[in-house]
Formats: C-alpha cells, structure tokens, sequence
C-alpha cells in the first residue's frame, strides 16, 4: 500500500472526526435519517446487490442472500429506528446517603463514541457491513467500512452505492486487499468491529491496542451440537442440515460437529442425510445451493477430508442425486459427514467452515460437557431434547457465546438478544440494547449540591474527628 493511498486513509477519518465533532449535539432526527438511508440503500439495490453476491461466490441462490443479507439487514435497521429513542434516554442513577437528601444528582448518558471502523467479511458480505452499521449509525456515529476482498464485486458496488446515499464525512467504505484491511485496523478509530477468524482477530485487536481502541470481534469456532437422547432425531436431522449447507456451511455460526448418544449414532447420521435428501435432491445444478467461494478455500475442505480419511475416519459424501463432483470446477462440494474421528484430524482442530459434519458420541452427556469445556469457548452452542433437566446441564455447565435449543443458528436472527463471542469466539456484543451501548460512551454525570459536601462529610483537611466518624460510618 503506497504512503499516499495510507494518507488518504487517515485524512478520510480525520474528516470524518473533524464533522462529528462540528455537529455535537446531533438530535436523533439525523440518526433516524441516516439509518433511513442505510435501509432505503438496500431495499432499492436489493437486485443488484444480490446478482453481485452471487457472481463473487460462482453461485448463491438470490433467495438466500435476499433473506440472509439484505431483509434481515433492513428488518434490523427498522427495529433500530423502533427502539432509538428509548435506548437513547439518559438513566437516572441513585445517590447514596445523606447526598440525595442534600439535592445531589446522577445520571448516566448514553453518547456517541465519534468515528466507527467496521472490518467486514466475505461470507454475508452486505448483512455484516451493514447489520453493524445500522447500530453504528443509532448510536450517533460517523463509520468507516472495508469489506472482504473476496467478495470484490459486492465490495466494489457496496461502495459506489454508500457514496451515492452519503457524504463521506457520514459513511465511507474503503476497498483493497490485505494490505488495506492491515492499515484500516491500524487507524486511531474511536471504536472499531470486526467479524472474522479468531486467528485475524488477534491481530486486528493487537493494532487496535496500540491506539487503546476499544473493538468488537465477532469471531467464530468449533461451535458444537448436542443431540440428547430424547431428540426427535428426524427433525434435529433436517435442521442441522439445513444449518450446515446454508451459503455451504460458510457460516461463522454453522455447527461445527455434532456430538451424539453412542447407541444413536447410525439413526442420528441417517436423520441428517435424509434432511440434505428433502431439501438438496441435486447439488451441481441446484441455484439454492451456494459454491465455495474461492479455490483456496475450497482446497483447504477437500484436503481437511482427506487428513480425516488418512488418519482412520470414515467419510460419507450425501450425494442425493449421485452426481459427479470430479470433473467440475462449480466449487461445490456434498455435505460430507465424518465418523470415528479423533483429536489429531485437522476437522477437529480447526474451524471447519464449509459442509463438513464431524460426528462423536457419548454414552453420558456429561462426557461431551467436558469435551467442550476443555476447549476454546464456542460462538454458538445448539443443543435438541425434550427434557428440561439434560437441558439445563447442558447450558449451566458450558460457556458459549449464544445458545439456540431445538434448531441451529437462529439466536443471531433475534433482534433483541446480543449477539456475540466469549473468550476466543469473540469480544462484545451488538443486536439489542446491548449494541447500542456498545457504540456509545455511557458518560456519568454528577451533580452536586450548593453545600460543602465534603467538609461536612469530614473529607476536607484538616481531618479530625468527622473524618473519624465518616470512616467508621463507611466501615459499617
């Protein structure tokens, strides 16, 4: 990246804080307004922005990406708009004895933190530019965004389209490769998101310490699903299916491995195919089945088969319309299923991101429990039952970032819920209040009253015996 494009990157924040700063206070009409462009944005380039989504990826089903990126997102934006005045109220807060009595006064205001970077990826590249946004912009911000390189097109339009719906000194978006995102995350923002591997998170909060800037990383990992022994496998089958191919299994969400009673194992990989069966009958020329989206990540899964096939584990491709996956370079791969896997296998080591399914069993569930509590803290963690107690030992005695019960995936879609990592699945949260007041400031403001507080509370020198009598009255 050339010193000039670098200085057009920080003269663009430095306009950007330049014209926060200017409009303080900004009533929340601008917010509404802004939030309102970001909405019109999508609704009136919802085509465009779904045929570059789908060229970037060799294929994605318009329908999918209508629902994933661009309804979800404006359904977002509207329950924004709903909730910003209220989220927006200055709290009042209690005032300990005697002060109240004296006429003191707390509160807490919730304001604008001034410039936000968003760093997003390729894999719902307009929902996770603009689902952040839409926070951003309630909480009274200014934002900076770059987009995944890999998904050029929809970057290069997001772009072209956020100029002609902002000024710059609003909303920007910066494009370019790695060298770009490098520089971007390097810049003395006033908040900065990104969403993306746990491995490019490190780095991107290790350059955003060196500013002391605060971040939001929604990262991922090996997000696991209990299937316990009351589960009515057939319908936990379709929807784990459903879960792990939607855009491929290309999902920071999807779940990761499925870990399943040991004498259930044959009927619960069954459910699964018969689940990829309802919904996929072919794969090579069915639009609502998304390809992966570059060779090298395609690459990286098949070669995460195969470690899994050397080192002993038994690979079922559910190829329900017995297609030829040899001789095409649609990127598309079958959901593939792994049994008998182990530790060592890179598909249990690392976040699998794409259709692959490793399955383990349990003959106790406090056996997967432990398992997944001996490792890094997940995003997301799905459990499928009918009894309340297994349930409740499965969500008291693990951590993970969100949880959806009898389904996969559906917690991020709930709007008023938090939606974030812990640990190394990710820092903070955003959707909900939550979010709001992650992009803002909470500013405690106090009053205090005409008396002297503090000689009358024996605070003030020289301390004698009402300093006494206040100690002890604190030590009570």
């Amino acid at each position: 990246m050339s010193q000039q494009d670098k200085t057009a990157l920080r003269e663009l924040l430095q306009k950007q804080r330049e014209a926060f700063t200017l409009a303080r206070p900004e009533g929340l009409d601008l917010r509404r307004d802004r939030i309102g462009r970001a909405i019109a944005l999508l609704k009136e380039n919802a085509d465009a922005l779904c045929q570059a989504m789908s060229a970037d990826f060799g294929n994605r089903s318009p329908h999918q990406s209508m629902i994933t990126d661009i309804a979800g997102t404006v359904a977002f934006g509207k329950y924004c708009l709903k909730h910003l005045e209220k989220w927006a109220r200055s709290e009042k807060r209690h005032v300990q004895f005697p002060l109240g009595l004296l006429g003191a006064k707390a509160e807490l205001r919730y304001e604008p933190k001034g410039v936000v970077g968003i760093l997003s990826p390729w894999n719902f590249p307009v929902n996770l530019s603009f689902g952040p946004l839409m926070q951003v912009l309630a909480a009274g911000n200014r934002a900076m965004i770059k987009p995944s390189e890999f998904t050029e097109r929809t970057s290069a339009l997001s772009a072209e389209l956020c100029a002609k719906y902002f000024d710059e000194r609003e909303v920007a978006f910066v494009t370019g490769g790695p060298e770009v995102a490098q520089e971007f995350s390097s810049l003395p923002f006033d908040h900065l998101v990104f969403t993306g591997s746990t491995a490019t998170g490190r780095k991107v909060m290790e350059a955003a310490a060196r500013n002391l800037c605060p971040v939001t990383l929604e990262l991922g990992g090996k997000s696991p699903v209990f299937l316990g022994r009351g589960a009515d496998l057939e319908r936990a089958g379709e929807r784990i299916a459903m879960g792990k191919m939607m855009n491929a299994g290309q999902i920071c969400l999807a779940p990761d491995y499925m870990y399943v009673p040991h004498d259930q194992e044959d009927a619960a990989i069954a459910a699964v195919e018969l689940g990829v069966h309802r919904m996929y009958p072919t794969l090579l020329e069915n639009d609502d089945y998304a390809s992966v989206v570059t060779d090298r990540h395609f690459d990286r899964l098949k070669a995460m088969v195969e470690d899994a096939r050397d080192k002993g584990a038994e690979v079922i491709e559910v190829n329900p319309g017995k297609e030829d996956f040899s001789n095409t370079n649609a990127r598309k791969m079958p959901l593939t299923i792994l049994r008998n896997v182990t530790d060592e296998m890179q598909a249990m080591q690392e976040e699998i991101f794409g259709p692959v399914l490793p399955v383990r069993t349990y003959r106790e569930i406090g056996e997967a429990i432990d398992y997944v509590n001996d490792r890094d803290r997940p995003l997301g963690l799905y459990y499928f039952g009918g009894d309340p107690g297994e349930r409740e030992e499965v969500l008291t005695r693990t951590i993970s970032g969100g949880v959806t019960v009898n389904d996969v995936i559906f917690h991020v879609s709930m709007e008023d819920l938090p939606f974030g990592g812990v640990g190394p699945s990710g820092i903070g949260a955003y959707h909900g209040v939550e979010g709001f007041r992650e992009f803002s400031h909470a500013r405690a403001v106090y009053t205090q009253p005409k008396i002297d507080v503090a000689k009358l509370g024996g605070f003030k020198p020289p301390y004698g015996p009402a300093t006494e009598k206040a100690v002890r009255g604190l030590m009570k």
